[in-house]
């Protein structure tokens, strides 16, 4: 199967689930986020603002930004880089962007929580097809955790990988 037709089929097994679904699992995957970079010990971590069919890590986004340097993706062209939160607008692909000025270097970034398409248990992600977070971590200076997040219906056995896709470190489902 090819990406094209994975996506088709993982978007649908998305659409599947009901709203209450997709809230329990957006719920229990925040908990467990918080766990992990509570062991890892992060400091600055990169989160994602959630589009309506990906988890909705948004209060978890606002929980750690009380604590931690939470930075957040925003799409310049065809590069993404991450900035403090600040005011938000819509930007990019219709995702609510930081509009503040404090740009992240990827050497600075501890932990990056980072949604997909679909995932393997193996830790292999097939994004939305841009590549934007493949070649943000791709950055010589970029160490951070790699932190795949996803509903149940996400995890496939195979994905057809490109020798540029970036594995995770490991993938949080519920």
């Amino acid at each position: 199967m090819d990406k094209s037709e994975l996506r088709r089929l993982v978007r649908a097994k998305l659409a599947g689930m009901t709203g209450e679904e997709k809230e329990r699992c957006s719920e229990l995957l925040c908990k467990s986020i918080k766990s992990h970079l509570a062991v890892s010990g992060a400091r600055v971590v990169a989160l994602f603002s959630p589009l309506p069919d990906e988890p909705q890590i948004w209060p978890l986004v606002e929980e750690l930004a009380k604590n931690l340097l939470v930075v957040l993706p925003r799409v310049e062209g065809d590069a993404m880089r991450f900035y403090s939160i600040g005011d938000m607008k819509v930007g990019a692909f219709g995702i609510m962007e930081p509009q503040g000025s404090l740009c992240i270097s990827p050497g600075e970034i501890d932990a990056i929580i980072v949604p997909g398409v679909a995932f393997t248990l193996t830790g292999r992600r097939m994004g939305r097809g841009k590549g934007f977070y493949d070649k943000y971590m791709s950055h010589n200076d970029f160490k951070a955790l790699k932190i795949g997040v996803c509903y149940p219906v996400q995890i496939v056995d195979e994905l057809p990988c490109e020798q540029h896709d970036i594995n995770m470190d490991c993938v949080i489902i519920k």
